[in-house]
């Protein structure tokens, strides 16, 4: 079978085909639908800034491909990154040896060859076979341009989905200029087609089900980030989201098993508790760049049991929050919001540059009212978690999952506060003056 399912080159264009589409059209749909609301004085600078922030980042990202230290080295040859991971097993696809990419040595060698020279380190791939396909369509061109195609394409499709929630074109700077993004664009990492693929499958549910449950099958490609979202849909009776989203996980993976072969998914399941053991449970990627409370617990020195109890503990209280607020007259906006913030807190397998899905539930809170002080000071502090990241390996991301967590608690309070049924204030009766007999 020809790979143009996969994507290809043609001259300057690089074009995705077949899933790529259904992404495409969510993406224009989303933009179709955005509704431009009258901006305030306040908005158009949190537009200024963010924008100067954005092109802060691109100056600082040019400046360091030019000294050679981002994306490409002295010698003319790709840098270690996240991306090499994803190129590297593209190009096995590409070849017709997809299921070399799941045995860690001929991924290693795949790797090597891609950079020029063996190195230290170890980069995985640890994804179903269905994120083949985006993997092969990025190792169709030369190493560098997709490497800047993956950023911009993943980038593009974040700001779409915030533009949508928020109903304001302009509100995709700002997703833009979160700290985060920069983490993401560094590595070369999904983090942004997670946020852009959560924001959709959200911003799409109540008036497009269907296109909200396919879509919702493509974030199977990343299942740690989709445990809460079958609880939602079975707790709010969206029948046809849960149905599409099935067809849509299970098609891929049968077009996955038809061209990459059936051997892959095999390979996936077989290569999961490793997979678990050596990142998680090992820290070989370190504790403190796991942005969770398990990561929290390991890099204080806690035992496995303790952090796999206090995560415990985590998960288990975002999943009775969001099924109490699913089952709520809550606006859908604040639903969305704790559903949002939730999946990043619910799995201890987070990293830096999984945290632009935050933006989702910050676009979902100023849809439903504007920012205050209080909640600006929030989402300042969120921002302001990155600057430890900068210097060590610490899990400052939780805070800023913990911060948005708070405003959106805040905010459903409120809510709750302000329907609650009242009831009349029961007055005591005035005791009324004892009659007199009128004499006889």
């Amino acid at each position: 079978m020809k790979l143009a399912l996969l994507g290809s080159y043609q001259g300057s264009g690089f074009q995705i085909t077949g899933l790529g589409a259904i992404v495409s059209f969510a993406a224009s749909e989303a933009s179709n639908g955005v509704a431009r609301a009258p901006a305030t004085a306040g908005d158009r600078r949190l537009v200024v800034i963010g924008l100067g922030i954005a092109m802060g980042y691109l100056c600082a990202l040019a400046a360091m491909f030019v000294r050679h230290q981002w994306m490409i080295d002295a010698a003319g040859r790709p840098m270690p990154t996240d991306f090499m991971e994803i190129w590297s097993a593209g190009r096995l696809a590409l070849h017709g040896a997809a299921l070399s990419a799941y045995d860690g040595r001929l991924q290693h060698a795949a790797e090597a060859a891609a950079i020029g020279h063996d190195f230290q380190g170890f980069y995985s791939w640890s994804y179903p076979p269905g994120f083949l396909f985006a993997a092969a369509a990025a190792a169709s061109l030369p190493y560098a341009l997709a490497f800047a195609v993956w950023i911009a394409g993943g980038l593009a499709l974040h700001g779409f989905s915030i533009a949508a929630i928020t109903r304001r074109p302009a509100a995709m700077v700002l997703a833009f200029a979160s700290p985060w993004a920069l983490a993401c664009a560094l590595v070369g990492q999904n983090g942004f087609i997670t946020a852009g693929l959560i924001g959709l499958v959200l911003s799409t549910m109540e008036k497009r089900p269907v296109l909200s449950g396919l879509l919702l099958g493509l974030l199977t490609y990343k299942p740690q980030f989709g445990l809460l979202f079958p609880l939602v849909l079975l707790l709010s009776g969206r029948w046809k989201v849960f149905a599409f989203a099935a067809i849509s996980a299970l098609g891929l993976l049968a077009l996955s098993a038809v061209v990459f072969g059936a051997g892959t998914l095999a390979a996936f399941l077989h290569g999961l508790p490793e997979a678990s053991q050596t990142l998680v449970t090992n820290g070989a990627a370190g504790w403190g760049k796991l942005q969770s409370l398990y990561g929290l617990a390991r890099c204080l020195g806690g035992s496995d049991l303790v952090g796999w109890t206090v995560q415990g503990l985590m998960s288990a209280a975002c999943a009775l929050g969001v099924a109490v607020v699913w089952r709520s007259q809550a606006p859908f906006a604040l639903k969305a919001a704790a559903l949002a913030v939730a999946t990043v807190l619910v799995t201890p397998y987070v990293f830096a540059y999984d945290l632009p899905v935050l933006a989702v539930p910050v676009a979902f809170l100023y849809r439903q009212r504007r920012f205050d002080r209080l909640e600006y000071l929030g989402l300042a502090l969120a921002a302001l978690t990155v600057v430890p990241f900068a210097f060590a390996a610490v899990p400052s991301g939780l805070v800023a999952s913990l911060a948005v967590a708070a405003i959106v608690a805040r905010r459903l309070a409120a809510w709750t506060r302000e329907n609650l049924p009242r009831f009349p204030t029961a007055h005591p009766q005035r005791d009324e003056p004892a009659a007199t007999a009128a004499p006889s």
